[in-house]
């Protein structure tokens, strides 16, 4: 029973990032239909459906990419109010912090909180691209075993046809 099961498995497993599934390459069409189970249009309408996921995550992330960029270029601490700003010899600022909650900072702690938040911002960023990578990725090897399986079923349906003619002409 445990070799029956092993051999429906994809011969090489997929990984996955953050939630984003891997994308399975293609070598053999003919081995992924018969291990899938799957008939040509069917696969085809599965390979589409998860190009669309993934066009649909890599949207995301990319908002998220932008919405993190415009916070690191301006460091915007809350609305309105940015870090890049002068303050003269005082104790101590004020810092918004949102949710209608404003907290007052010794400018050494102040300062500590808004590089602190920054260095994370960047750190969000470079994990932000790493998806966006892994992603782009998973899209070209869907894109290419899209290819494939569309190659493979027209190729097919030639040796058919040509099967087809020398058959009738004999």
């Amino acid at each position: 029973m445990a070799a029956a099961s092993s051999s429906s498995e994809s011969p090489k497993t997929t990984t996955e990032r953050r939630g984003i599934p891997g994308a399975q390459f293609v070598e053999d069409v003919e081995t992924y239909l018969s291990q899938t189970g799957l008939d040509v249009n069917s696969a085809l309408a599965f390979l589409q459906e998860r190009l669309q996921q993934y066009k649909l995550v890599e949207m995301k992330l990319l908002a998220q990419q932008r919405d993190l960029q415009a916070l690191i270029a301006d460091f915007e601490v809350s609305e309105g109010i940015y870090s890049s700003a002068r303050i003269e010899d005082n104790d101590s600022i004020c810092l918004w912090l949102g949710a209608n909650v404003m907290l007052e900072y010794s400018c050494k702690e102040a300062t500590s909180l808004l590089k602190r938040n920054l260095e994370n911002a960047k750190a969000s960023l470079e994990v932000l691209i790493a998806d966006l990578q892994f992603l782009r990725d998973q899209v070209t090897i869907t894109q290419v075993t899209i290819a494939r399986v569309y190659n493979w079923d027209v190729h097919q349906r030639r040796i058919h046809q040509a099967a087809t003619c020398a058959a009738k002409d004999s």
